[in-house]
């Protein structure tokens, strides 16, 4: 027996919101999965929590593709490294082999040790300036749209990007400070009119 219309109709947008769906996914999974990998400093923690922030807007589609579905999924991943925070009681020290002084070394290297750096310097500093400071240079978001994606207001987000930035500057995580540009300006430098 055949389906009705209406069920046909059905299947026919539930397709066209999956294609969307792939699409975004195909178009900012990148961009989103820096983003976690700043925001909780481990590739397999950050995946887990873009996984789990992807399935969480799927079930949403197609509320959220009307509107902004990267600010969307961006809200979701720092909510839910905020909440992976607040779990944590022990603190994961991943083991990574030394690898100073091994012959071979790639030119890239001190470029390595110094994003490792940056995200060491990251994972010190509370959620929220975190979550500012990626989102503001790392995402190169606008203030006003960092601030509607943390919900709050834009002085909160140039307060937060400010202490956040001091706290960075000032990280013994950063041996040798980088230069402007280096890290997409990710350590931008702020100064006060007089």
């Amino acid at each position: 027996m055949r389906g009705s219309a209406g069920e046909e109709g059905t299947c026919r947008v539930r397709e066209r919101d999956e294609r969307a769906f792939e699409e975004f996914v195909a178009h900012s999974g990148d961009r989103l999965l820096r983003s976690a990998v700043l925001l909780v400093g481990d590739r397999g923690a950050a995946e887990d929590l873009l996984q789990g922030a992807l399935e969480r807007t799927y079930r949403h589609w197609p509320r959220v593709s009307t509107g902004q579905p990267e600010a969307y999924v961006r809200r979701v991943l720092v909510n839910a490294a905020a909440s992976r925070w607040r779990r944590r009681r022990i603190r994961e020290v991943p083991w990574e082999p030394a690898t100073a002084g091994v012959a071979g070394q790639p030119d890239h290297a001190e470029r390595l040790v110094q994003r490792d750096g940056l995200i060491q310097a990251l994972l010190t500093l509370p959620v929220r300036q975190r979550a500012v400071l990626v989102l503001r240079y790392l995402d190169d978001l606008p203030e006003a749209e960092v601030a509607a994606v943390l919900g709050c207001s834009v002085g909160s987000v140039k307060s937060q990007a400010s202490r956040g930035l001091a706290r960075l500057r000032a990280s013994a995580h950063l041996g040798s400070a980088p230069q402007q540009g280096e890290w997409g300006d990710a350590l931008p430098v702020v100064r006060r009119s007089s």
